[in-house]
């Protein structure tokens, strides 16, 4: 074991000093899978059909890690509507966004929009706590290691939302689902999240920089695949020192915020949103009623 770890070290200083300069593209795949079971037996499963065909979009998507040896953007692929179809969209968030990092300054920095109004979130740039395995494995021509970790969830991360499970107190079947529930963040009324979560990451020490998708950082290479909770993330394409010149700049639009502010404006806006709901349905209305700031 320490045998490779030395390998690793000797493999990567070297080619950090030999591409100090090194900048690239990557492109990712995403997708995320619904547990329709939980929605319910009285929903037909034509009609559990018919919201995953409509959740397509909205769950498989393309993103680009644009990158250099301490920076990178990570930004969504636009993509084309077929005609006659709505995306689906997870309560007034629209994304279209990006996620910028600055490594040598643990700089974290996303912008997004929610409900028609643009934020700029300043996220936690700890360093992620991964141990690194010697398993490895063929990702293209790459030759990548594993690593995992224990990550906290973000409560508001939709990705690992869930149903949550009600039950009565009293008997120990009930006292048992009551523990479990310890480890999971309320949300709503109906919506959940576990506290914790299992990452496996997937990394090349033959790209020598320490970023990855999304906010995943902190390997010695570039991260080619994660696996968390119902959501992989696979690389399909990599393009290194391109003939034009790598430009990042970090974001600047939107209301500055901490994560903890924007979950609290995301938290109030979803609890109106579903006492609006509750409304119309005691009403006998269906009005949408998306609502803005």
């Amino acid at each position: 074991m320490k045998n490779i770890y030395i390998y690793l070290f000797v493999f990567i200083t070297t080619s950090i000093w030999s591409q100090k300069n090194l900048q690239g593209k990557a492109v990712y795949q995403t997708k995320t899978t619904v547990d329709m079971s939980s929605w319910g037996a009285d929903m037909p499963e034509e009609r559990k059909k018919q919201i995953k065909e409509r959740m397509k979009n909205f769950l498989e998507k393309t993103y680009t890690l644009q990158f250099t040896s301490n920076e990178s953007e990570y930004k969504e692929n636009a993509k084309l509507e077929a005609p006659g179809t709505k995306g689906f969209r997870f309560g007034g968030f629209t994304g279209g966004g990006v996620k910028y990092k600055n490594l040598s300054e643990r700089v974290l920095l996303e912008s997004t929009e929610f409900f028609g109004k643009r934020f700029l979130i300043e996220d936690s740039a700890e360093k992620p706590e991964w141990e690194l395995g010697a398993e490895t494995k063929q990702i293209g021509k790459y030759t990548c290691f594993k690593a995992t970790m224990i990550k906290k969830v973000d409560a508001f991360d939709w990705r690992n939302m869930r149903r949550r499970r009600r039950g009565r107190k009293g008997s120990d079947k009930d006292n048992k689902k009551e523990k479990v529930r310890e480890n999971v963040s309320k949300v709503t009324e109906e919506i959940e999240t576990p506290k914790t979560v299992e990452v496996t990451a997937w990394y090349t020490p033959q790209i020598p920089v320490s970023n990855g998708p999304g906010g995943y950082f902190g390997l010695p290479g570039l991260i080619l695949e994660i696996n968390e909770g119902r959501t992989t993330i696979l690389c399909s394409e990599i393009i290194l020192n391109p003939n034009e010149k790598i430009v990042i700049e970090a974001p600047t639009k939107g209301d500055k915020v901490t994560r903890e502010e924007y979950n609290a404006i995301m938290k109030k806006k979803m609890e109106e949103m579903r006492e609006m709901f509750q409304r119309r349905r005691g009403q006998g209305g269906r009005g949408r009623g998306r609502g803005r700031f």
